[in-house]
């Protein structure tokens, strides 16, 4: 369920960078694996690479140091410093998702960084058969995060019935917010797939830190105002 901006190309050229400096080969194949955010979720994606040896961003910044051209480019793209340096705040803030749809007669969007518990008694309502995206937004305030990725899982009457995982990229700190929007999609058709679903949500990264895990319900409807 549920192209290139400047700021998805800006990431690219930041994962290239990241994994240039620590001499690390990506391998393409993707397999499944288990992802852990507060519970056990079975057959998720495993990207099947060996994720490079962690660097701070402060030790990106030395490399090199004497190189102009270098430092011009680390300079681009991961700013002057870390946003934020209050320990206290989370790496990476996850601060909303919203379902863009133009057929829409108003905005879908939640906020997370609010009550999470209060997402659980809300119904967002998409109409069947439309072409939808799924945007989010999120911060990045110390340090460099490689190979975040948006997790999607859909239940219906307690059995799972579909997923998607959405490869997100590796950020660098900056003041402003960055976004990160999936492919198109149509959403269900048909009586059938009607009704209401539960879903859970994760903002993970390779070393499968738990940025933020959230649920929220979900209606297709034959209309957006209509009861069924």
């Amino acid at each position: 369920m549920l192209g290139l901006d400047v700021c998805e190309f800006g990431g690219q050229l930041l994962e290239l960078f990241w994994l240039t400096l620590c001499y690390r080969d990506i391998m393409a194949d993707k397999e499944a694996e288990k992802h852990v955010a507060g519970q056990a979720e079975d057959d998720e994606v495993d990207l099947n690479y060996q994720p490079p040896a962690q660097k701070s961003l402060q030790e990106i910044q030395e490399l090199d140091k004497d190189d102009e051209s270098l430092n011009k480019y680390k300079q681009a793209l991961l700013g002057s410093g870390p946003a934020v340096s209050d320990p206290g705040v989370p790496n990476v803030q996850v601060t909303r998702l919203t379902l863009m749809c133009e057929e829409a007669p108003g905005p879908i969007t939640m906020d997370l960084t609010g009550d999470l518990e209060a997402l659980k008694k809300q119904n967002f309502i998409l109409k069947e058969g439309v072409d939808y995206r799924v945007k989010i937004h999120f911060k990045v305030n110390r340090d460099i995060v490689s190979g975040m990725k948006y997790v999607h899982l859909m239940y219906r009457k307690g059995l799972r019935v579909d997923k998607a995982v959405y490869m997100v990229g590796s950020y660098g700190p900056r003041a402003e917010e960055h976004e990160f929007m999936t492919p198109v999609e149509e959403a269900p058709k048909g009586m059938l797939v009607r009704g209401s679903y539960h879903i859970k949500s994760f903002f993970t990264d390779d070393d499968k830190t738990d940025h933020l895990s959230w649920e929220w319900n979900l209606q297709i409807k034959k209309d957006w105002d209509s009861k069924e």
